[in-house]
């Protein structure tokens, strides 16, 4: 099966959260509170995504009030936090929803993610993953986590099933 054949087989897309939507940065400021930074171009396709029917969800061994609100903003409501178990919530959601993985692209940046990936019918990770994540790829992203890799595997999909719509109006970012 050819790449775009995997490609063009997505109707959900699994994310981690830090070093995939974010740049793996945290600043830590004198109160203790950790910032994230996220990529707007990644925020529009994420939108559109949701707009044209999409499944999209995050998993995170991270916690970030912040960034639950962020991508609720985005139409994100399919977000588990704080998981230590990243394959079980991955088998639980395509339960729940009736998700062959077939259909789901994944991608992850570190270890905690390879499992997953492994189940993934699309296995995708940012240039910058480590190495192991970037071995257990079909596709290695040519950007890095934060910096619109999220973008760049919503975009390629969308286009291959004529969803990639520049005239659908997608209000913020």
């Amino acid at each position: 099966m050819s790449l775009l054949t995997h490609f063009k087989a997505i109707t959900t897309f699994i994310f981690d959260m830090d070093g995939v939507l974010t740049d793996g940065t945290l600043l830590i400021l004198d109160n203790g509170q950790f910032i994230r930074r996220m990529n707007i171009k990644d925020g529009y396709a994420l939108q559109l995504a949701i707009k044209k029917g999409y499944r999209v969800a995050v998993i995170s061994g991270s916690t970030s009030d912040p960034a639950v609100i962020r991508l609720g903003k985005l139409g994100i409501t399919d977000v588990f936090m704080g998981v230590k178990n990243k394959t079980e919530i991955f088998q639980q959601y395509l339960a729940q929803h009736g998700i062959q993985p077939s259909q789901v692209l994944y991608m992850g940046d570190d270890i905690p993610d390879l499992a997953v990936m492994k189940l993934a019918g699309m296995p995708c990770a940012p240039a910058d993953a480590v190495t192991e994540i970037r071995q257990a790829a079909r596709y290695i992203s040519h950007s890095s986590g934060g910096m619109g890799c999220v973008r760049d595997v919503i975009e390629r999909v969308m286009k291959l099933n004529d969803h990639w719509d520049l005239h659908t109006d997608v209000a913020s970012k």
